[in-house]
């Protein structure tokens, strides 16, 4: 799909949720061959939020699938018969970042949570919501990289973070701990700054991320507990050329581009 084409889908996404009934949050979900894990992720996720006394918020669960070549969006399409809040985005590409920023784009709470379907962390849910409602942050990162963050993910994961943040570090001035993965952010806030992201792919939370420290926006990290329940959907050493391509990518649109 051109750049042209895709702004027009995400220019529709966005009007279409400001037409909609608004709900406080919006957990926005990336999903890509997610078959095995989907209902029971979703089960649990709904479960614990429905049990939680401290969470008195309304609600919405969009599940952005891209370009999956197994079942997920047959599980996720069966999902919604029993789960009102669920909304199911489908594109044929295979490309998280692009899905990410869409799920954002038709998310139609004044909050939006970004999670993973093998995390579902509740508990980063209310510690992030205190620091929104309650401390006045634009936007809470959940690291894996902070010092009582409980990441048991395999060494060379750990590693491949400690080295993309080392990069964001020496070529875009980078302040924090890590980019990828959890995070809440107010969305009447936060909204310019995904409008100016312009790599997609891995990347696109990285930018996200980045541009939002250097457009002075409040924010800060929380650490996370992070024990996936399934090996990565895609391999991380297939992943290295795209990423390495678009950090490159980053680098020239913030250093140069934006200058």
């Amino acid at each position: 799909m051109s750049s042209k084409a895709k702004k027009s889908v995400e220019n529709k996404e966005a009007k279409k949720a400001s037409e909609e009934e608004s709900v406080d949050i919006s957990i926005v979900i990336p999903i890509y061959n997610e078959e095995g894990i989907l209902s029971a992720s979703v089960a649990d996720l709904t479960e614990k939020l429905k049990n939680d006394e401290e969470f008195n918020y309304s609600y919405e669960l969009i599940l952005s699938e891209n370009g999956s070549t197994d079942s997920t969006v047959e599980v996720a399409r069966k999902l919604k018969e029993t789960h009102p809040e669920l909304r199911l985005l489908h594109s044929s590409e295979p490309n998280y970042g692009l899905a990410m920023r869409r799920g954002i784009l038709a998310a139609r709470g004044r909050i939006v949570i970004c999670d993973e379907i093998d995390l579902c962390d509740t508990d980063f849910y209310r510690r992030a919501l205190q620091k929104l409602d309650g401390e006045g942050y634009d936007l809470v990162v959940g690291s894996k990289a902070l010092n009582k963050s409980y990441d048991k993910r395999p060494p060379f994961r750990k590693f491949a973070t400690f080295v993309l943040n080392f990069l964001f570090r020496v070529f875009l001035d980078f302040r924090g701990t890590d980019t990828h993965g959890l995070k809440a952010f107010k969305k009447d806030r936060l909204l310019e700054v995904v409008n100016r992201c312009l790599v997609d792919k891995d990347l696109f939370a990285s930018e996200f991320v980045i541009r939002a420290e250097r457009m002075r926006f409040r924010m800060t990290e929380i650490p996370v507990e992070v024990i996936e329940k399934r090996p990565p959907s895609i391999n991380l050493v297939r992943r290295v050329p795209n990423v390495l391509k678009n950090l490159g990518r980053l680098v020239w649109v913030i250093r140069v581009i934006d200058r």
